[in-house]
């Protein structure tokens, strides 16, 4: 079954926790009374508490795709989607020839990270010593929390090019005598600029196995329709999160012992049962793990300043000490529990530049010398396709005395079939995506502007994706041939095609800056 991703695409359900184990585990100092009061609530709990809460809000959500449904496993969605969501191209260069290496003022506008959320320290095995006892009450401090990875859109980046490669959070450390926890792994903070998009994606050597067995199969193959194709299954929630995986002991495991074996403890009733109840606990911390182990399948867009840091992946559980596991059957407890381990996930950063508008056009069309007249921005110009490497984002005063103004960026040109991954493709298309309105660039200095001025809109998307924005046309290079009404009668033809699907269009010459001043204007009621 397809699915439009709608927002009804999965069922909704409340996820909630099916305890609140938590919230009754003894405090430090606990007494054998308040532990055998917990371990005996373990055995028979099934209250309902609140649902938890996300660190990651509606408001924060990507951009949709097509997935398939495949199956649902009570609270487990199996799902498909192909691999180009899941992965860039950037980093399969190997197989694709129009990458374009980023150097031009250091400008990297995407990179695929490797994040890993610290693991929770070790409970403590320890007895209180004193001159009249030589082992005394279980005093065994708890593990300390697995550090958490977070990520926040702030103000002044404009690149992700200090990024690094991988991240990494603290590990929690272990418990300690005296009833000491403890110390939580440090939390980490990755900024980014703001209009970052953050996705979880596939460890980039896995893609290029992949990639480069399906081109081996059929050496006809390009690079696209081996990423439209091949399919990536994920498991998802109900509320369309992917379900990250926390490698980790299964529900009565990862004890830790002192003295006398795990095969020991195993062959003693009263371990068993102690145990038994055990596995309840543990249970209830994958339970939790599971509503909180989950990234949105879409991704986050942090398309404005970040107050608060969002939670991309959570530290793990610390282990509890023996001082929890003290009762009237148990007076030494030699053991204690490990802790949960942290989560090692991909994400893909991409930054979409947040300009009020955006200039579209074919190589060599002016787009850079209109930038240049109009704004701050100095882009670099020449008589050569592909003088814009890397976008540039000006800024258009309206009013010097109030400094009232507005953006524009200038984005490389577009060629036809970049859809096909010609020319330099539509990586940089992304960068106007957010923008109010698209300003379409074509030389009247071609042959056919209006058909210029088609192939640009069918590589954006076609009409009706262009018609979701508001649009201006611009005819530059209007100067050529001054002596003929051949440049008048291009633009003729291109305004009445503008004027057949309502939208304004100007000749100008931007080498000459005639008109540039009403190109201000007319761009200024589009921002």
């Amino acid at each position: 079954m397809l699915l439009r991703s709608p927002q009804n695409a999965l069922p909704r359900c409340c996820t909630r926790i099916c305890s609140n184990l938590y919230s009754t585990i003894p405090d430090n100092s606990p007494s054998l009374d308040e532990n055998e009061g917990w371990l005996n609530s373990l055995a028979g709990s099934s209250s309902i508490v609140p649902e938890l809460p996300s660190t990651m809000s509606d408001s924060h959500k990507g951009k949709r795709f097509d997935y398939e449904l495949i199956s649902k496993v009570r609270d487990r969605f199996h799902i498909k989607a192909p691999l180009v969501n899941f992965t860039s191209v950037n980093y399969l260069k190997r197989f694709n020839n129009h990458i374009h290496h980023q150097t031009q003022n250091n400008f990297i506008d995407l990179r695929i990270i490797q994040c890993k959320s610290g693991r929770g320290g070790n409970g403590a095995i320890s007895f209180h010593r004193d001159a009249n006892r030589r082992v005394g009450p279980p005093n065994g401090g708890d593990g300390g929390q697995g550090g958490s990875v977070y990520v926040q859109a702030v103000e002044g980046m404009n690149s992700l090019a200090k990024l690094k490669a991988k991240y990494t959070a603290g590990e929690g450390s272990d418990g300690g005598s005296d009833q000491l926890d403890g110390a939580s792994g440090k939390d980490l903070l990755i900024k980014v600029p703001i209009g970052t998009t953050v996705r979880w994606c596939l460890n980039p050597k896995e893609v290029r196995d992949i990639v480069g067995r399906e081109m081996g199969k059929d050496l006809s193959k390009s690079l696209k329709e081996v990423l439209d194709t091949v399919q990536v299954p994920v498991q998802c929630d109900a509320q369309e999160q992917i379900l990250l995986h926390r490698e980790d002991y299964e529900p009565g495991k990862g004890w830790i012992f002192k003295d006398k074996t795990e095969e020991y403890h195993k062959q003693k009733q009263w371990f068993t049962e102690f145990n038994e109840k055990m596995m309840q606990y543990d249970k209830e911390v994958k339970r939790e793990e599971f509503f909180q182990d989950h990234f949105p399948l879409f991704g986050i867009d942090l398309d404005n300043i970040t107050e608060k840091p969002i939670r991309i992946l959570k530290g793990g559980h610390g282990g509890l000490g023996n001082m929890h596991f003290l009762t009237s059957m148990i007076r030494n407890p030699r053991f204690a529990k490990q802790g949960r381990s942290g989560i090692e996930a991909h994400f893909l950063f991409e930054l979409k530049v947040i300009a009020d508008l955006g200039l579209v056009g074919l190589p060599n069309a002016g787009k850079s010398t209109i930038l240049n007249c109009i704004s701050n921005a100095k882009p670099e110009i020449g008589h050569w396709e592909f003088t814009t490497l890397v976008p540039t984002i000006g800024t258009v005063m309206r009013n010097a005395h109030t400094g009232d103004s507005f953006t524009v960026a200038d984005i490389p040109g577009i060629v036809k079939d970049a859809r096909l991954d010609r020319g330099m493709g539509l990586e940089f298309l992304k960068h106007i995506e957010r923008s109010k309105g698209w300003i379409f660039v074509v030389s009247l200095e071609n042959t056919d502007p209006v058909q210029d001025l088609l192939t640009l809109i069918g590589e954006v998307g076609g009409l009706e994706k262009v018609n979701q924005k508001k649009i201006l046309v611009v005819g530059n290079k209007a100067d050529t041939d001054p002596n003929t009404n051949s440049t008048q009668q291009k633009f003729l033809s291109l305004q009445e095609f503008c004027l057949q699907n309502e939208w304004d269009s100007i000749p100008i010459s931007a080498l000459k800056k005639h008109n540039i001043e009403l190109l201000v204007q007319k761009m200024e009621q589009l921002a």
